[in-house]
Order: C-alpha cells, then sequence, then structure tokens
C-alpha cells in the first residue's frame, strides 16, 4: 500500500520537529504524481501514528498539480490528472513535470491552558 509507507515517514518526519508535544494537525502537501486518495492517506496516516504524539491530529492534504507541457502545440497547463492529455489541442503528446513532492508545510500544536482548568479565564 503506497499511502502507508509515505505516512510512516511523514509520522516520522512530524515526530523528529515535534517532540514530546500533542501534535493537533498537520499541513501536507503532496504532488499529484503520488495519486493519494484522501480517504486511504488519511486511514494509513491514523495507523502510522498510533500510539505516537500525532496520533489525533487531523491531516490538512493539499494536492499540487503537475506540469503538462503539449509537444504538438506548444501548451503548458496544471493538471491534477497524472494521466493527462493536452487540454489545449487533445493531443497525448506530453511531458509531465513535477507534481511528485511530500512536503510537511506546518504542524499545529495544542496549546497549553494559560489558566486553571475548570476555573474561567
Amino acid at each position: 500500500m503506497h499511502e502507508h509507507g509515505m505516512c510512516e515517514g511523514l509520522v516520522d518526519l512530524i515526530r523528529r520537529q515535534a517532540g514530546d508535544r500533542e501534535i493537533t494537525g498537520a499541513r501536507v502537501r503532496v504532488g499529484t504524481r503520488h495519486a493519494v486518495v484522501g480517504e486511504a492517506f488519511d486511514q494509513a496516516f491514523a495507523h502510522a501514528a498510533a500510539g505516537t504524539p500525532a496520533e489525533n491530529a487531523v491531516l490538512d492534504l493539499v494536492v499540487t498539480p503537475l506540469t503538462v507541457t503539449c509537444r504538438a502545440c506548444g501548451g503548458r497547463t496544471e493538471s491534477l490528472d497524472v494521466l493527462a492529455v493536452c487540454p489545449v489541442c487533445g493531443g497525448d503528446d506530453v511531458d509531465l513535470t513535477g507534481g511528485d513532492e511530500l512536503v510537511l508545510e506546518s504542524i499545529s500544536y495544542r496549546e497549553e491552558p494559560a489558566h486553571v482548568p475548570g476555573h474561567p479565564g
């Protein structure tokens, strides 16, 4: 399962950056070429994060497009479809570039309470 290996690496990266702090969320930019499916990715992340400070983190997945350059008409567009054809002329003689990144953009941590729990702040 492709997502599982990616998520294990992601959880390792998050743990290295977070230390012992409890993580509430993580924003991840992932390229179209990885062909991740949101639900499968979420499940794989939850499995990989079980028992870690990221266990209850909500994943914000941002899918980035790849660039389609058509050899026939020279058109250059962005696509979220790995099986891209040129949207300008419909040709399938295209170069696909980019869309292969996996970037941990940000981590959200549980706020330490500024007041005594149970008392109005």
